[in-house]
């Protein structure tokens, strides 16, 4: 353990005007506020906050960095609060420690909703002052090294996995690649440790057998340097066991079948030899065709800058070589931290605080907040993170050539969101180098993209299921409960007044704001969405208005016989709007309901109302529960929209049988959006298809249609 005027000393000797009493009254207090604590390990307690700000100082941090690593602790384990440190240390100190501290007294069961939480807090105070995210980096890259000495297997391992999809992607999102590979490879060995060290033995077995061969690779590279005059420092290494293992999962490979295990490292002083030694490396061997990649010209978001390249090299050992200046390389090891390496720099000035830069590196810190600002709860935002975590990256490009940093496989709509909130949100095509390509379609490195946008579109429920990104997902799903939450008030505010009326009384928005208590809900509107979504029946509403209401054939069950032999509807009829899948009102696939058809609604707890043929055989299972059927009629405007209709079909099994099918299809304007074949013989296929159709009128148009087709052995409408 670091002792007091060693921590000093260390701080001193690259900041020589750092606050020495600070140091010390922050060391001493540290020790005096943990006391007689202990860690797992048996050792005092106070050992930790002092090998946190240790580990920080090898980053060259500024005082209050340093201060708030001793104190990191005292507020979350300690009765010390945060008072007192503003008191002793100031507000600065005080807000990197509140930004530092768990919610440990907040009252949450779920111990995932209690995570979530906190680190709900922890990046919105990172995003403030990143000297926040780089104390807990060294916070938890000193717990992981302790890691072995929890006895709990399972919180282990919980710790490791946190470690693997949260901080190492964050430390690689800053630039600090020697805290993001320490924490992948302490997080590797508990999550998987016999895999870990079969990858070790076999790299130690390797070593055996070929010698010093990254000498010999390594001073063969120096002499084919000198020889074009080129002064360079080359460094050589085995790649880690994580990055070997995750290689090997990603392109389900055997170890022997990898064959780049070994990273070789060009460093020289200026930017244009860079591209000098790239020349002389790729004349002098041959190159591995597509594992050539310029961080220099395009860097990575977190300011990585480097030349990589891959070849068949010296002893005709495939490897890997990175090209950078000497400043890339310190930037690419320490990230945001080589900053402090740099005199002069204000970038964490308190007079310029960090959020105050701009640039693209600290773009997905902005893209964190804006999600954490869309998500409906911790959870969601917690998840919506993990998705921007990503390692591997494409880039595109705008029509003017901005670029756009995505995840590998990232859709064309997450492109739109990554280019605005609400190009995404009125996004309805999309051209890839010129050409019109689906919504879904995944993005590859350079492409250009141009996005279309209507002010009549909305974001689909469809695209959540193939973007990638938070920031996509987070406002899709933002937009659809938004939507969805309009649907249901109209919904429920129609069907309470249906109700009313029905039974002769007045709908008042005083009658309900006099139940909204009772009804457990804070305003009328949430009152009409809870009715809406199933959640409250009608009936249960109009008798906590009116307590002694006598309702009329309240307990009747519904006969399904003479429901379906009524000709018409009655006038309390509810005309159905806005058939978004997932929405308020949506179509039963049992029965695929058509305008024209008669049709009743089913309240569904929390799906808002399904949509049945009266004829469809699934209203056998409400019959005793009258108080969820709605009487339905199909509005107006609803046959100028498409709807799926669903016929079952015996077609020839002989050429231009599908194409005849098709043809009569498209000549009567039908469009068929799915097609399966159920069974196939010699003579025969048996298969359904779905249509789009604007009606009853036009499906019956259409089947009549394909009756007449000799190729057609016999049509029917589906009815499940």
């Amino acid at each position: 353990m670091m002792r007091q005027f060693e921590l000093v000393e260390r701080v001193k000797s690259y900041d020589p005007d750092a606050d020495e009493d600070a140091l010390n009254r922050a060391y001493v207090y540290a020790t005096k506020m943990h006391g007689m604590q202990k860690r797992a390990s048996g050792d005092p307690y106070f050992s930790h906050p002092i090998e946190v700000a240790g580990i920080l100082t090898n980053y060259k941090l500024d005082t209050a960095s340093i201060v708030t690593a001793l104190l990191h602790d005292i507020v979350e384990d300690t009765n010390a609060t945060l008072d007192d440190v503003r008191d002793l240390f100031g507000d600065e100190v005080a807000r990197l420690v509140d930004g530092v501290t768990k919610l440990a007294r907040i009252q949450i069961q779920n111990m995932e909703e209690k995570q979530a939480e906190n680190f709900r807090k922890f990046v919105l105070a990172m995003s403030a002052d990143i000297r926040v995210l780089l104390v807990k980096l060294a916070d938890r890259l000193h717990n992981m090294r302790t890691l072995h000495f929890i006895a709990d297997a399972a919180k282990r391992r919980s710790i490791a996995m946190e470690t693997m999809e949260i901080y190492a992607p964050l430390a690689e999102r800053i630039g600090m690649q020697e805290v993001k590979t320490e924490l992948e490879d302490l997080a590797f060995a508990e999550m998987y440790p016999e895999a870990r060290t079969s990858v070790l033995a076999r790299l130690r077995f390797l070593e055996l057998h070929g010698g010093d061969l990254v000498v010999k690779i390594m001073d063969e590279l120096d002499q084919v340097l000198r020889k074009a005059g080129i002064e360079g420092y080359i460094s050589g290494r085995e790649k880690t066991a994580y990055s070997i293992w995750r290689k090997m999962q990603i392109k389900d490979v055997s170890f022997e079948q990898l064959s780049d295990i070994m990273a070789f490292r060009v460093t020289v002083d200026k930017l244009e030899d860079c591209y000098r030694v790239l020349g002389v490396v790729h004349t002098s061997y041959p190159t591995v065709p597509g594992r050539f990649k310029d961080y220099i010209s395009t860097p990575k978001r977190n300011g990585y800058r480097s030349l990589h390249t891959s070849i068949i090299g010296p002893q005709r050992h495939r490897i890997e070589i990175q090209i950078r200046t000497h400043q890339m390389h310190e930037i690419a090891e320490l990230g945001v931290a080589a900053h402090w390496r740099y005199k002069g720099s204000d970038l964490f000035d308190e007079s310029t605080p960090l959020k105050s830069v701009e640039g693209r590196q600290y773009s997905w810190l902005r893209e964190l907040v804006d999600i954490l600002e869309h998500a409906q709860s911790p959870q969601e935002f917690l998840e919506h993170t993990k998705l921007e975590m990503f390692h591997d990256q494409v880039f595109c490009f705008t029509p003017k050539g901005d670029l756009i940093a995505l995840p590998r496989g990232a859709s064309a709509v997450d492109f739109a969101y990554a280019v605005h909130t609400e190009v995404g949100n009125t996004c309805v095509g999309v051209k890839v180098n010129g050409r019109i390509v689906p919504l879904r379609t995944r993005l590859q490195n350079g492409d250009q993209v141009e996005v279309v946008t209507s002010k009549a579109q909305k974001p689909s429920p469809e695209w959540e299921g193939f973007v990638v990104t938070g920031k996509a997902r987070a406002h899709i799903r933002r937009r659809i409960r938004t939507e969805a939450r309009t649907e249901y008030i109209k919904l429920g505010h129609e069907i309470l007044a249906k109700a009313f009326t029905k039974e002769g009384l007045d709908l008042t928005d005083k009658g309900l704001q006099g139940i909204l208590e009772k009804m457990d809900v804070d305003s009328i509107d949430d009152l009409y969405a809870k009715v809406g979504e199933g959640r409250l029946i009608g009936r249960e509403v109009l008798l906590a208005v009116y307590p002694g209401v006598q309702m009329q054939n309240e307990d009747n069950v519904v006969n399904l016989s003479q429901a379906r032999a009524r000709q018409s509807h009655d006038g309390s009829a509810i005309a159905i709007r806005g058939l978004t899948p997932g929405m308020a009102v949506h179509v039963a696939e049992c029965c695929h309901p058509l305008p024209g058809d008669r049709i009743v609604g089913i309240v569904t707890d929390g799906r808002g109302i399904e949509v049945h043929t009266i004829d469809c055989e699934k209203l056998d299972d409400y019959a005793d529960q009258p108080q969820r059927w709605i009487d339905l009629a199909w509005d107006a405007d609803k046959d100028k929209d498409a709807h799926i209709g669903r016929v079952n079909l015996v077609v020839a099994n002989e050429p231009g049988s599908l194409g005849a099918l098709s043809t009569v299809i498209a000549r009567n304007f039908g469009n068929i959006s799915n097609l399966k074949i159920s069974k196939r013989s010699k003579d025969f296929f048996e298969m359904s298809l779905d249509i789009e159709v604007r009606g009853l009128k036009h499906l019956t148009h259409i089947i009549a249609a394909l009756r007449a087709t000799p190729a057609i052995n016999s049509v029917e409408r589906a009815r499940r």
